[in-house]
């Protein structure tokens, strides 16, 4: 045993300096040299991006040319048709003197229909709030709760708008409640899922070191997760009263009410002239809408 121990750093030295055959580069190597991956030098790291870049260029042209066949679409037609389309609703739809005599009427349909709006915002966020934290992963406590939180909400933002609206115009009729409905519920499905992700990824420390401390799960919610997220929520709220502004018209037109059956009447009774101030009536109280949330968030932001 002595013996062994003795010769055992000989015949280390020995097998170090052993040399071993390698079979793809034909080169005799240290029997314990350590052989390290190859490294990409920058050559190869730019040949693969170029030809990323070529690949991704040449699939969005093959799938542009066959739709184009598939459509007989041509990109130069539709290029020197915007001037014309343009002139076209210049002549048409910019307003007369003769359509300012039913301005009043359309000032107060247009109103109507943005406090529609405002009021399914308002009242969606209410109920969006409640079900976000019922559904958050950070402070929902059931699981059953919160899979039917987000299933609801999924329900209710993956439907179409025109969808609900004609779903809701078979139930209730013609009707103001009608559209209300339909921003509800479409609404409240988007902002669901977005108060949601804003609980689980801006409040999950504050309610975690909170109820390690032993606080309550309500004192919790109002005292440790709201202040963290109702910037973010009144955010939420005012995009989505403006996108539900621009929408109304929409809805309008396909239930028959507020402004956009207005317009939807005027433009079937080849009155341009009346549709085109409904449009720029539209736009003057959507750009009202976005000055003012724009001011709010950055007081609140």
């Amino acid at each position: 045993m002595p013996c062994a121990v003795f010769f055992l750093p000989a015949l280390i030295r020995k097998r170090k300096n052993a040399m071993k055959f390698d079979l793809p580069t034909g080169l005799q190597r240290p029997f314990f040299e350590s052989r390290q991956p190859p490294q990409s030098s920058p050559d190869v790291f730019f040949k693969k991006k170029g030809l990323r870049t070529v690949t991704i260029i040449f699939t969005a042209a093959v799938l542009y040319i066959a739709s184009a066949i598939m459509t007989d679409f041509t990109a130069w037609n539709a290029l020197t048709g915007i001037p014309r389309g343009l002139y076209w609703l210049a002549r048409n739809f910019f307003p007369s003197a003769q359509s300012f005599s039913v301005l009043p009427l359309i000032l107060k349909t247009s109103l109507h229909t943005a406090v529609i709006a405002v009021t399914a915002s308002t009242a969606a966020f209410c109920v969006a709030c409640i079900t976000a934290i019922v559904g958050s992963q950070t402070t929902g406590r059931f699981r059953i709760l919160r899979i039917a939180c987000a299933g609801t909400a999924s329900f209710f933002r993956n439907i179409p708008l025109p969808a609900w609206s004609i779903l809701l115009l078979l139930s209730f009729k013609q009707n103001a409640v009608t559209g209300f409905l339909a921003l509800f519920f479409i609404t409240a499905g988007h902002l669901t899922r977005a108060f949601t992700e804003i609980i689980d990824s801006h409040a999950e420390k504050s309610y975690t070191a909170l109820e390690a401390a032993g606080v309550p799960y309500i004192p919790i919610i109002i005292h440790g997760v709201l202040p963290n997220i109702l910037p973010l929520y009144i955010s939420w709220l005012l995009y989505a009263i403006e996108t539900n502004v621009r929408d109304s018209a929409l809805i309008g037109i396909l239930t028959g009410t507020g402004i956009g059956f207005l317009f939807n009447l005027y433009f079937k009774s080849f009155r341009y002239p009346e549709a085109g101030l409904i449009i720029c009536i539209l736009m003057v109280i959507v750009l009202c809408i976005d000055g003012i949330s724009n001011t709010v968030r950055r007081i609140l932001l």
